[in-house]
C-alpha cells in the first residue's frame, strides 16, 4: 500500500508541544521494562554485598540514553509505516511535528552520549553490550520487520541484552547466571510480542510489517509458537535457582508463574479470540515484574 512520502519540514510548535515529542519519540514507557531488566542484572551481578550508588546511576541513565536513541531511530525508520497504521500515525514524525533531522540529530546525540556515559562511568563491557544493543535493535530488527516475521525472534535478542549491561557493569564480566537472565527475558518475549500482534494484526497488516499473525491469519502457526515459547520459558525460569541466583521459594514461584502463563497461552491456542490475546498479554506483564520480585527477595 503506497502513502504520501513524509515532508521533511515540521509544522511549527510550542516549546512544551516540542519537549513533549521528542520525549515521545523514547518511548519511556517501553524503555521503563529495559530499566528494571538492568537494575535485575545489576543487583544480581554485585559481588560486592554493597551498592555503588554513583555506578549504578551511570548505569542506568548510560542504558535508558541508549535506548531512547534506539527508539528514536525506529521511529525515524519507520516513520512510513507508522503514518499508515492507526495506533501509530499520531506520533510525531508521521504527524509532521518534527522534521528528520532534528529527530536524526537528537537521535545519535542520546545515544552517543548513553555509550560514553557507561564507557566512562561503568565499565567498557558494559558499553559494548549497550552498542550491540542498539546496532542490532536498528539496523537488523529493524528493517527485517518489513520483510520476515523471523524479525521477532530477532528482535528478542536486543531484547534481552538490558540485564547483560546491568551485569557487565557491576560484575566486570558476563557469566554463565548473566546468561541466564537474558534467556528469560528471551524466551518471555515471545509470547508477549505475539499476543499483541495478534490483537493488532489489521494494523500491521496495514502498515506492512510482516508479523507471524499477518503471515497467519488462521492463527494455528502462532498459537503454535505461544504455546512452544511459554512452555521452554517455564524450565529457562527455573534455572536461577540450579545456578544459584535464587533459592527454593523463587523455584516455587516461577513453577506457579510458568503455569499460569501456559494456560492462558494454551487457552488461547484453543479459541485465537482477540480477547484471549489480550488477556495473555496483559498476564505476561505481570508475570515479568513478579518473577523478578521473586528472585530477588529470594536471591541465592
Amino acid at each position: 500500500m503506497d502513502s504520501e512520502p513524509v515532508p521533511t519540514v515540521a509544522v511549527p510548535a510550542d516549546r512544551p508541544r516540542l519537549l513533549a515529542d521528542f520525549v515521545t519519540l523514547t518511548k519511556p514507557r517501553v524503555n521503563l521494562l529495559v530499566l528494571v531488566t538492568t537494575v535485575i542484572g545489576f543487583h544480581l551481578g554485585n559481588r560486592s554485598g554493597t551498592t555503588d550508588l554513583a555506578l549504578l546511576v551511570n548505569t542506568l541513565v548510560g542504558t535508558f540514553l541508549v535506548a531512547s536513541g534506539a527508539a528514536a531511530f525506529n521511529q525515524i525508520l519507520e516513520r512510513d509505516v507508522d503514518a499508515r497504521m492507526r495506533r501509530t500515525m499520531m506520533r510525531p514524525l508521521p504527524d509532521r511535528r518534527l522534521n528528520m533531522l532534528d529527530a536524526t540529530l537528537f537521535a545519535a546525540a542520546i545515544s552517543g552520549i548513553g555509550v560514553l556515559q557507561l564507557a566512562l562511568g561503568a565499565n567498557g563491557l558494559a558499553a559494548t553490550v549497550a552498542t550491540l544493543t542498539l546496532a542490532s535493535y536498528v539496523l537488523v530488527y529493524t528493517p527485517l520487520k518489513r520483510i520476515t516475521s523471523l524479525a521477532t525472534v530477532i528482535g528478542a535478542v536486543p531484547g534481552a541484552l538490558p540485564p547483560l549491561i546491568g551485569w557487565a557493569a557491576t560484575h566486570g564480566s558476563i557469566t554463565l547466571e548473566a546468561w541466564v537472565l537474558f534467556a528469560i527475558v528471551f524466551f518471555w518475549q515471545m509470547p508477549h510480542v505475539l499476543a499483541v500482534s495478534w490483537v493488532y494484526r489489521e494494523d500491521y497488516e496495514r502498515g506492512g510489517i510482516r508479523v507471524l499473525p499477518v503471515e497467519d491469519p488462521g492463527g494455528r502457526s502462532t498459537a503454535l509458537q505461544i504455546v512452544n515459547y511459554t512452555a521452554a520459558l517455564v524450565p529457562v525460569s527455573l534455572m536461577p535457582t540450579i545456578v544459584g541466583l535464587a533459592g527454593r521459594v523463587y523455584f516455587a514461584g516461577a513453577i506457579v508463574l510458568g503455569a499460569a502463563l501456559l494456560m492462558l497461552a494454551v487457552r488461547f491456542a484453543q479459541d485465537q479470540t482477540v480477547p484471549r490475546a489480550r488477556r495473555l498479554f496483559l498476564a505476561s506483564l505481570v508475570y515479568l515484574p513478579v518473577l523478578w520480585v521473586l528472585m530477588l527477595a529470594n536471591h541465592g
